[in-house]
């Protein structure tokens, strides 16, 4: 079940703050839970792993990475027009998804303290790196003339109802996801020191690791609930879930091709690359996961982004809302359709074939 909990938009957006993009399925997410369900979560079979997770979240490699120095203190008027562009975008949506796990952690942490102090104490480690990622990434964005109001967004966006479950799945792949996304992005910026336009790809490699761990303990909470990957319901989910991540994935690094392009990577690789490493992570933890070297998929996946970005030029070109409608039918059903193929191709079953144990 999915709700999503309306609040009224605020206005009067102080100079300098940048107005909140437009919510669409591709923009990040503000979620909440259940949070009684999840205090009531029997970790037990994976207790070791959990103080071990623990014991890496509490160590806080990472207390004093996030500090800027002199090499930020410049102009960056040199970085305009269309990579200037996409870059603030990848900013923005970067901030706006750190953000995300921070409120959710916190809460999921108040909620929990004094009912499961052990996950409570864990959430608030989440939380911790995940506010220095958000703060660290607004003030990149300032460095270009704006910052997004985060007390602002918490107030005015609206937040959606995920079940545990769902919220289990889809943050141990958004955090894995993350990790590929950054570390294949800091490879290449070092294999090509020419395409390093900016700082801020220099702290990815440690920050990646963040990401890692914070999956790693979504891995735990998997695990330690046998009805997530040891029935058909688990499989159904665990690929459902995949082709959801991997396909916003597609279509947001196949929008952004100029940010891409401006530090020498080609998206289409780039997302290959991301999507073949995250699917093969997740068969560490899921009982199912996609056969992403099959010839159709990116294939699939690629037509969806073309209908994706159709449909965003329909809805910006000034028609009557019943036109722009009908317009959209036709791209809104190759996306489903496309979608459906993909769902439908042999999967892989990772609990047969695991091999490595993260």
């Amino acid at each position: 079940m999915v709700n999503s909990i309306a609040i009224p938009e605020a206005t009067g957006l102080r100079a300098g703050i940048k107005a909140p993009v437009q919510e669409t399925l591709l923009t990040p997410r503000f979620y909440t839970t259940n949070f009684d369900a999840i205090a009531q979560m029997d970790l037990s079979g994976q207790q070791a792993e959990l103080e071990a997770i623990l014991a890496e979240l509490r160590a806080d490699y990472n207390r004093y990475h996030f500090v800027r120095n002199e090499e930020f203190e410049q102009c960056w008027n040199h970085i305009d027009g269309d990579t200037r562009k996409a870059f603030i975008d990848f900013l923005e949506r970067s901030c706006t998804s750190e953000f995300s796990g921070f409120l959710l952690f916190k809460e999921l942490s108040r909620k929990l303290k004094g009912r499961n102090p052990v996950l409570s104490e864990a959430f608030s480690l989440l939380a911790r790196d995940e506010a220095r990622h958000a703060g660290f990434l607004n003030k990149a964005m300032a460095d270009f003339g704006l910052s997004l109001d985060l007390g602002y967004l918490t107030k005015n966006r609206p937040y959606t109802f995920f079940p545990p479950e769902w919220v289990i799945y889809t943050v141990y792949l958004s955090e894995k996801i993350g990790y590929w996304r950054y570390i294949l992005v800091y490879r290449h910026l070092q294999q090509h020191p020419e395409h390093q336009i900016y700082p801020l790809f220099r702290y990815f490699e440690n920050w990646c690791q963040d990401e890692n761990r914070h999956g790693d303990f979504f891995k735990v909470l998997l695990r330690s609930q046998p009805k997530l990957w040891n029935n058909w319901k688990a499989r159904f989910w665990s690929r459902f879930f995949l082709l959801t991540v991997f396909a916003t994935h597609t279509l947001t690094v196949l929008e952004r091709s100029s940010f891409y392009e401006s530090i020498g990577i080609d998206s289409h690789e780039y997302n290959q690359q991301v999507i073949d490493n995250t699917n093969e992570t997740a068969k560490r933890a899921f009982p199912s996961i996609l056969d992403t070297y099959h010839p159709e998929f990116f294939p699939r996946l690629e037509k969806c982004a073309i209908a994706s970005q159709t449909l965003a030029a329909i809805s910006s070109n000034q028609r009557p809302t019943v036109i722009q409608f009908c317009q959209k039918l036709p791209w809104i059903a190759v996306i489903v359709w496309q979608l459906l193929r993909l769902y439908l191709l042999p999967s892989i079953n990772a609990e047969t074939s695991r091999t490595a144990v993260n």
